[in-house]
């Protein structure tokens, strides 16, 4: 839909809109969920790689995006340039495998002889998920690293759907640890618990996120109260009974680098569109994907070629 289709759409409504995930700087062996707080002091430093992840939404229907970038005019080599550019192949091959006809299982597979051959590894519990309105993790999800402990059920990639693919992966061994819990500042609505909460604090609290993130992920900067005790009393007692689930900052060991892509597509009968994007950092990476099949489908097409071209393009492969 065209700039003036969607204002025509939603003219004269009163739609919801705002965040889905808030913005969140993670730095080198920082996984991911670090959303600083007003009056954060911390400083990125030349030579820093800096994982930027947002998303937004218009009427329930969200856009997620996250890139990596290193704090260097230089050129990048190394094993941050390892990482950087298995985190964008894999990406884009799961682009061309989250599409109608293929399966789920058949994602997985390829990532792993991607992240071999750059000699990383995906973090583990990292997901791809369809969307939905008011939706950000709907049923169909893509585990990019397989483990016995978390069973993902097979199912079709469908027309019509909507997918944000993330892909998050590591110079270590690709198993996050939790850091300090009171750093945890991303939160969510959990919509399968009720519970009547006894403290005002807390009470007032929840009543707000209700108000202003009842669905979407969010984080403490955007609740407003000149009283952070109070905030965090509030916030003691909705996780204590199930009303929030936290998002937790992860590390990987001192000295590893983490590298993330994230873009949201959806699956049309023509192909993928792309609906965030952002452009790459040119790296120089000694190492390469050398699997036949896989560079054939790096080599293909998010979109069908019509026409003139599908026609040109037929003659070509003769």
């Amino acid at each position: 839909m065209s700039c003036s289709g969607v204002s025509k759409e939603f003219k004269g409504k009163d739609i919801e809109k705002g965040i889905a995930v808030p913005t969140c700087i993670s730095v080198n062996n920082v996984v991911g969920h670090y959303s600083p707080l007003n009056g954060n002091t911390e400083e990125i430093e030349e030579g820093d790689m800096v994982k930027i992840d947002l998303g937004c939404h218009i009427d329930g229907y969200s856009a997620q995006a996250a890139h990596t970038i290193v704090v260097q005019s230089a050129p990048i080599t190394g094993r941050a340039a390892d990482v950087m550019q298995a985190t964008s192949v894999c990406y884009e091959a799961a682009a061309r495998l989250i599409k109608p006809g293929k399966k789920i299982s058949d994602v997985a597979p390829v990532l792993a002889k991607i992240a071999e051959a750059y000699g990383c590894n995906h973090i583990e519990g990292v997901m791809s998920h369809q969307m939905n309105r008011f939706i950000i993790d709907g049923g169909k999800v893509v585990l990019n690293r397989p483990n016995p402990d978390q069973k993902i059920e097979d199912a079709e990639f469908a027309e019509g759907e909507v997918y944000s693919i993330d892909i998050i992966m590591s110079t270590g061994d690709g198993k996050p640890r939790v850091g300090d819990e009171k750093e945890t500042t991303v939160f969510k609505r959990s919509l399968e618990h009720n519970y009547m909460l006894k403290l005002k604090a807390s009470r007032e609290l929840f009543a707000e996120i209700n108000k202003k993130y009842p669905t979407m992920l969010f984080s403490l900067r955007g609740i407003e109260d000149g009283e952070a005790g109070r905030t965090r009393l509030g916030l003691a007692d909705c996780l204590a009974h199930g009303l929030l689930n936290a998002f937790p900052v992860t590390y990987e060991k001192p000295g590893d680098l983490v590298a993330q892509m994230k873009g949201t597509f959806l699956l049309t009968p023509n192909g993928s569109d792309r609906i965030t994007q952002a452009a790459l950092q040119a790296v120089q990476s000694d190492k390469s994907v050398v699997d036949e099949e896989i560079t054939a489908l790096l080599s293909t097409s998010l979109k069908k070629k019509k026409g003139k071209k599908a026609k040109k393009a037929a003659a070509a492969a003769q």
